[in-house]
């Protein structure tokens, strides 16, 4: 991190993230509520106009620090880097929360360079909490080191997931939460998956699990686990990049144990 370019206005580019995660929040929490121009993009995926202006203001900021680097969001998708450095933005993780007026969401901003993620912040403006990593740096909460959960035993666990948009994924997935059901302390459906993995990170819930993501959801989530010493791999126990489209996230203990049920 310490060879990246300084933004245009001197900051560095964690000082860039959080500035967009934290402004893009402001305009969430000023629009929460209000259910105006609320859009389907499929069954049960929609988009609101308060994603689109939180998009708009963190693409804006990003571009005016870094105009050479490259951006892949999830409402405008991308633009073209002529650097190797791309952010990946999600303006609103968890809009159906959102809509329907549960105070469960967040922001993400994440800089990757190939498949290495750089730093990643996930910013959740209803508590106030944000939680960031750097590589090598460790994971924080508000600027206190954070750990995932020491728990050693899947029964003690509280365990979260999310089914996504795909019927046959979340079927998938419902039919693993039953295999779990009396196997573990509690389950829980979170509706957002960047603050279900980041609520792992540190250490709130034991393990979480999801079958149908996108690069948005979770590039920043997989660099917090890792720095707050924990594991995330994809389906076949491989280590999960941004790229991965499913991912399970705990300790390595719990893992394991998770890995197999699964079997």
């Amino acid at each position: 991190m310490n060879n990246l370019p300084a933004a245009g206005s001197g900051k560095n580019p964690l000082e860039v993230a959080i500035q967009a995660a934290k402004g893009a929040g402001e305009i969430l929490l000023a629009n929460f509520g209000s259910r105006r121009q609320i859009k389907h993009k499929s069954q049960g995926n929609l988009v609101t106009e308060a994603d689109l202006l939180s998009e708009k203001f963190i693409i804006e900021l990003l571009k005016g620090e870094y105009p050479d680097y490259g951006i892949l969001s999830e409402e405008s998708n991308s633009s073209a880097p002529t650097t190797d450095y791309i952010w990946v933005v999600d303006p609103l993780d968890g809009t159906n929360n959102y809509v329907f007026g549960i105070p469960f969401f967040c922001v993400n901003v994440a800089l990757v360079k190939g498949e290495d993620i750089l730093l990643g912040v996930t910013y959740d403006p209803v508590r106030g909490e944000l939680l960031r990593a750097e590589k090598g740096k460790g994971a924080y909460l508000n600027d206190l080191p954070i750990q995932v959960s020491k728990e050693s035993s899947l029964g003690a666990s509280l365990v979260g997931l999310d089914l996504g948009y795909s019927q046959e994924r979340g079927r998938e997935l419902l039919d693993v939460a039953n295999k779990l059901w009396w196997r573990v302390h509690c389950i829980r459906l979170m509706g957002s998956s960047s603050l279900g993995i980041a609520y792992v990170a540190c250490g709130r819930i034991s393990l979480y699990f999801h079958r149908y993501l996108f690069p948005w959801d979770i590039a920043s989530g997989i660099l917090l686990i890792r720095e707050a010493g924990g594991k995330v791999t994809d389906w076949q126990g491989k280590p999960a990049s941004f790229q991965s489209r499913e991912i399970i996230a705990s300790n390595s203990r719990l893992h394991q144990q998770f890995m197999a049920h699964l079997g």
